[in-house]
């Protein structure tokens, strides 16, 4: 009896989670934002922890990323409904990171148009993809299950690309290696907003990962250069050229402190314990992620120093 009321309170908890409504926020005319939550990614939020972007048109809708799982992805096309009838027809992914691309099944049976960079192709194919679904299976069930599949890109694109739609057109830029190899950013001419995926993070500390952060730091360079009218960052709320700053600044203070170290062949340990962070050390995600970035920095200066 405990074991079925246990199932049973797990079911209801679930369906009341997926019942939740996603809402769209404007960001500039038929320009909208679903913005995630500035967590890690849980059962408790379908990993909702990433934004999507949506361009309405009159030829139809474009989404800029797919969420972190198909429940997601189902609301987010709710959502859509609720400000147009028009179908979508495309789908950009700036990359192929997790909480980025588990919702993407959703629209690829629906017949919408998947874009990414070619250099996505590597990482879908690798382990370390297949292995993250695995363990994702496990962490953020019954979000992601045996049923939840990677989607690769019907359109594979190596160069700077134009999407026009309904009069609308799309400016789809390559800007990695840099959080990842496949980085796109989406500008949208007529209202200059800019879709900067992962390069950008508004109130939090960026994952770095196995991030190419000198060409992170370039990249963003460039579009501090572009002077959009508003940022749609890949995680947190429209920014400002401030927060592609700070994130600049994060990165770059942690190749000048951590390559120090390493060329001095300071233990990571000491050099991570006398490092003064004050500077970052109240943004959100701090303590979950910034260790972390800092050792993968101080094993990348190690290989490639400045």
């Amino acid at each position: 009896m405990r074991r079925w009321l246990g199932l049973a309170c797990a079911l209801l908890w679930s369906a009341a989670i997926a019942a939740e409504p996603l809402t769209l926020q404007p960001v500039a005319p038929n320009v909208w934002l679903a913005q995630g939550e500035a967590a890690l990614g849980s059962p408790q939020n379908r990993n909702f922890i990433s934004n999507a972007g949506v361009v309405v048109t009159p030829a139809g809708v474009v989404v800029i990323d797919a969420l972190g799982s198909p429940a997601l992805a189902e609301s987010l096309l709710a959502a859509i409904k609720a400000v147009t009838p028009q179908p979508v027809r495309y789908v950009i992914l700036t990359h192929y990171h997790a909480d980025h691309v588990y919702g993407l099944q959703v629209f690829k049976d629906l017949g919408a148009t998947v874009m990414a960079h070619e250099a996505g192709r590597e990482y879908l194919q690798s382990d370390t993809a297949r292995l993250r679904l695995q363990a994702s299976r496990e962490t953020l069930a019954p979000w992601i299950d045996a049923q939840t599949r990677l989607v690769p890109a019907d359109r594979w694109i190596s160069a700077d690309t134009t999407l026009e739609l309904g009069g609308e057109r799309l400016l789809i830029r390559h800007v990695g290696p840099a959080h990842t190899p496949e980085d796109l950013t989406v500008f949208v001419e007529s209202s200059r907003v800019l879709f900067a995926g992962d390069l950008a993070f508004r109130g939090r500390i960026p994952f770095v990962g196995q991030a190419d952060s000198r060409g992170w730091i370039a990249a963003l360079a460039r579009l501090i250069d572009t002077a959009p009218a508003a940022i749609v960052p890949g995680h947190g709320p429209v920014s400002t050229l401030a927060d592609l700053r700070l994130t600049r600044d994060y990165l770059q203070y942690l190749r000048d402190t951590m390559g120090r170290a390493a060329a001095d062949m300071e233990p990571f340990d000491d050099a991570y314990a006398r490092t003064d962070w004050s500077a970052f050390a109240g943004l959100p995600l701090f303590g979950a992620a910034n260790r972390m970035n800092a050792y993968n920095t101080y094993l990348l200066m190690e290989r490639s120093p400045p």
